[in-house]
């Protein structure tokens, strides 16, 4: 009988894919032999503008430089909190050659979000842009450990100031006066980078503050080799020529910008086309001008960009890979995304921040299974080097087939969270991950993710997960967006709510949907309630927010 063990998905990949992955300690090594090697080719793109391996090279040893002059010592950490801008990569690379360690920070996070990140971390230093600095940040880090500021001017490095994403003007010179502009501080302290080793494996890279079950955020432990390890992977399955251009739709920020994006990137001497933020017609123009072959980003991003009216097969053509991950994919939209785009498969993913984000994805050539009983997509199958279980609740194996809980092994997981030792434990006992999502695995290795654990509906005893309900209102023609909630039910305990958003032009009302859902699912699973809202609440990489949804429905 095949068992987990066996391994059943590396059949989907090719010999030469499943060979072992050769990887150098860290993304970091990697970069510096393309910036020695092929100092004329670009790195990254920002709108008109652009910087070569080698300038990137230079301004990044000039920051170590700076950092290292201001005190900022092996060990340390730098907290990030920009968009998808230049500026972002020069201070990571920055902190990497000063020995240090990053903290990416969703420039979304209020005060006392970022409060919380900067104390619990114990940042040395931050980089942010001008406009939070003067806004609220200041105020922050007068109460943090953070002892060196520098700020970016998003308008830097390009010309064109596309106002759609650029929205904040440029600040009078001297406002900041408090901090340090990044890239001056860069070109004043030019020169070799500081004298300090380059990562080992099992040093930390980044601290990726994430939240449990609990909604406190804590800060997973991604190491070098973990990037590493899933750059260098990704570098060998996807085999991208040498000048292709990647696409960073997913926000530098979350880990699968920074892995599948930039680090995969940086590990195959590639170009990353940057954009600032998400924004539908901003994100077609780039597609139109830099031509790129992959991007990844969450299937909301993807809906958003077929709602727009001038979308064409043409602004995708020169795609050779399009990866969904982030949120659940519906195969409504895999369908809908290969009628616009001329034909081109959206492929699913599966990842999460203490995985380094993949350990599943769908290989090149081939399309996920959806399940028949539950009309599930498959994620993908898991990637060589990488074991993947389901587990019932007392940790044993479930046979192929049945729902348990999603167990992950492999070089990509975390050794555990910062100064969290209980719940390091907790989560990753020996070594293996357990997720909190339910899914299940048939038995050729594709791997189907049902929901978290936590988001199961109980109505009259059954069990509801939201994601079996949500793939059937995309396949509404009205619906755009859709997320389900449960809610307190007299009768039944609790009882399924629906929230939709509608495609642009499209008409329909809750009866009209309860009524269609009704049809198509058992008694109690089929909403018993929809509310239509002009947007669903999402984060800023476009995961929809049950949470908020669930305050929302009381």
């Amino acid at each position: 009988m095949t068992t987990y063990a066996d391994q059943p998905w590396l059949k989907h990949f090719t010999a030469e894919q499943r060979e072992d992955v050769e990887h150098p300690p860290s993304v970091l090594h990697t970069f510096l032999d393309v910036a020695a090697r092929i100092p004329d080719h670009r790195a990254l793109a920002y709108f008109d503008g652009a910087l070569t391996y080698g300038e990137l090279d230079a301004l990044s040893d000039g920051l170590a430089r700076h950092l290292a002059g201001r005190g900022f010592a092996p060990g340390d950490r730098l907290a990030i909190m920009l968009q998808n801008v230049p500026q972002f990569v020069v201070g990571l690379l920055a902190a990497w050659k000063a020995g240090g360690a990053v903290i990416p920070v969703n420039p979304m996070y209020k005060q006392a979000e970022l409060a919380h990140i900067l104390t619990d971390a114990g940042a040395a230093a931050i980089l942010c842009s001008e406009h939070a600095w003067d806004g609220y940040v200041r105020a922050t880090v007068a109460d943090s450990p953070v002892r060196i500021a520098l700020t970016a001017d998003e308008h830097d490095l390009q010309t064109r100031d596309d106002a759609r994403v650029l929205t904040a003007p440029r600040l009078p010179a001297g406002t900041t006066s408090d901090a340090d502009d990044v890239l001056t501080a860069a070109r004043a302290a030019a020169g070799p980078r500081p004298d300090v080793a380059l990562p080992a494996a099992g040093d930390t890279a980044l601290i990726s503050y994430t939240s449990g079950t609990s909604g406190r955020p804590k800060g997973a432990l991604n190491t070098h080799g973990n990037i590493s390890f899933n750059a260098h992977r990704q570098v060998r399955v996807q085999g991208f020529p040498a000048d292709a251009v990647v696409f960073a739709l997913a926000p530098l920020f979350h880990i699968t910008g920074m892995v599948c994006q930039l680090s995969a990137a940086l590990a195959g001497g590639h170009t990353v086309a940057l954009a600032h933020r998400f924004e539908p017609g901003v994100v077609l123009d780039a597609f139109r001008e830099h031509r790129p072959v992959y991007t990844v980003g969450p299937s909301t991003a993807f809906m958003a960009l077929l709602a727009r009216p001038d979308a064409t097969a043409d602004d995708f053509a020169s795609f050779l890979l399009i990866s969904s991950g982030g949120a659940p994919l519906p195969p409504a939209v895999v369908e809908a995304f290969r009628t616009r785009s001329g034909g081109l498969y959206l492929a699913n993913g599966y990842g999460l921040t203490e995985c380094t984000a993949p350990c599943a994805s769908v290989p090149p050539g081939t399309e996920a299974p959806v399940d028949p009983a539950s009309g599930t997509l498959a994620v993908g199958v898991p990637g060589p080097g990488t074991m993947v279980r389901i587990l019932d609740d007392t940790g044993a194996e479930v046979p192929f087939g049945t729902q348990g809980e999603i167990a992950v092994t492999g070089p990509m997981v975390v050794p555990g969270y910062w100064n969290r030792p209980e719940e390091s434990r907790a989560a990753i006992p020996g070594g293996e991950l357990l997720t909190g999502d339910v899914g299940f695995m048939d038995e050729d290795g594709w791997l189907y993710v049902v929901d978290r654990k936590k988001d199961m509906i109980n109505a009259s005893g059954f069990k509801v997960w939201p994601r079996e309900v949500e793939d059937v209102l995309y396949t509404h023609p009205a619906v755009r967006e859709a997320a389900v909630v449960g809610v307190p039910d007299a009768y039944r305990g609790e009882s399924v709510k629906a929230y939709v958003s509608l495609r642009p032009g499209a008409t329909a009302d809750a009866a009209e949907i309860v009524a269609y859902c009704k049809e198509r699912l058992a008694a109690f699973k089929y909403p018993r309630e929809v509310e239509v809202l002009g947007d669903l609440p999402k984060t800023a990489t476009g995961k929809i927010l049950r949470r908020e949804l669930k305050v929302r429905a009381g």
